[in-house]
């Protein structure tokens, strides 16, 4: 996959709700291939605002045989990209953007199955993707629970309801709204441990449950997780991606790694880009871009995948991993953005 930037036009920008738009851009005939995508993946984008450089990763909310290129962008309080999509962005603007990456996705073989989707809020942009590919392209079945404080505030609410109304006979949607009454007690509240157990008996206990697909902020995920688990749903069954800039501060390892002067070489396009880093300092990525680096990145809080990289000698520790697959991390790949030398050398490639 390449981590390079190309310069896209951008097609088109609805209101969908107060606040969010959604985006299209135009992809030349050159690079469709470069940005050919599996439901769920995301781009990442990178312009200058207010004379700083600013990257940000959205999901693309169209499905591969759209031939689209849209991603949803809801306003945030602070948000300096997505006030400025909200609020400035207009059709005709450049954008820098990578291609598509990303681990949630759905895959040509789930098409068949019966797949259950948890959003909440703009959770639903990587969700709506899969759900349209499997409804439209596969045989299986639909099971959407999605989250909102109300009725206003449901992104893609009326092609929601277009889509249900189209495949009625493969298609379920319940909404629960936090601030509104829906008319049904189990639609009321938020998605927690105890709202989840409560759908699971009322939708899903008497159905099968093939994969689960969860999109939204930290605790939503983990109670649904939890939730799902203790139904006796396997952990290899839900994928998730995390939405949201809550993310839990703690460190997934509580190690203390010993202070080591390492010689740290890493390889992109070819290059060869090569610094002292002691094993307590910056991260692997950080550390380079003062060196002078160009490394793909986003997010720099282990969340998305865009800083992924593969150690080809010496070893790693991570801070966090919310994005790699443990498959990934047993082929030795990492999330630079937390990643701390523990040898004393390490040579990373991002060309693998």
């Amino acid at each position: 996959m390449s981590s390079h930037f190309h310069s896209l036009k951008i097609k088109d920008i609805r209101k969908e709700t107060k606040d969010c738009v959604s985006v299209s851009f135009e992809i030349p005939n050159e690079l469709h291939a470069a940005y050919s995508f599996l439901p769920g993946q995301y781009l990442t984008f990178k312009t200058i605002l207010n004379n700083s450089e600013v990257r940000r990763s959205y999901s693309l909310c169209s499905a591969p045989s759209e031939n689209e290129w849209r991603v949803a962008i809801k306003q945030v309080e602070n948000g300096v990209f997505s006030t400025f999509a909200n609020n400035v962005l207009k059709i005709g603007d450049v954008l820098e953007v990578m291609p598509p990456m990303g681990n949630f996705k759905l895959t040509a073989e789930d098409n068949s199955k019966s797949i259950v989707l948890f959003a909440a809020g703009s959770g639903i942009t990587p969700v709506f993707s899969i759900l349209k590919t499997v409804l439209q392209d596969g045989t299986g079945d639909v099971t959407l629970f999605y989250g909102n404080k109300g009725f206003y505030g449901v992104i893609f609410r009326e092609e929601l309801e277009a889509w249900k109304n189209k495949y009625m006979d493969r298609l379920r949607i319940v909404h629960v709204f936090s601030r509104e009454s829906p008319g049904s007690k189990i639609q009321k509240g938020r998605i927690n441990k105890e709202k989840c157990n409560d759908l699971y008996d009322a939708f899903l206990a008497k159905t099968t449950v093939d994969e689960v697909f969860i999109c939204g902020p930290e605790q939503m995920i983990l109670d649904v997780k939890s939730s799902l688990t203790e139904k006796g749903i396997a952990s290899s069954k839900i994928h998730f991606e995390l939405f949201g800039t809550n993310l839990s501060k703690e460190k997934s390892t509580q190690e203390i790694r010993p202070s080591l002067s390492t010689k740290v070489e890493i390889i992109l396009d070819e290059d060869l880009i090569d610094f002292e880093l002691d094993s307590n300092g910056p991260t692997i990525l950080d550390a380079a871009q003062q060196a002078g680096a160009d490394l793909p990145f986003a997010c720099k809080g282990g969340v998305c995948c865009t800083c992924k990289a593969r150690v080809l000698e010496g070893t790693v520790s991570m801070d966090v991993n919310y994005a790699l697959t443990h498959e990934e991390v047993e082929q030795g790949y990492v999330l630079t953005c937390q990643a701390h030398p523990t040898s004393a050398f390490v040579r990373v490639s991002f060309d693998d």
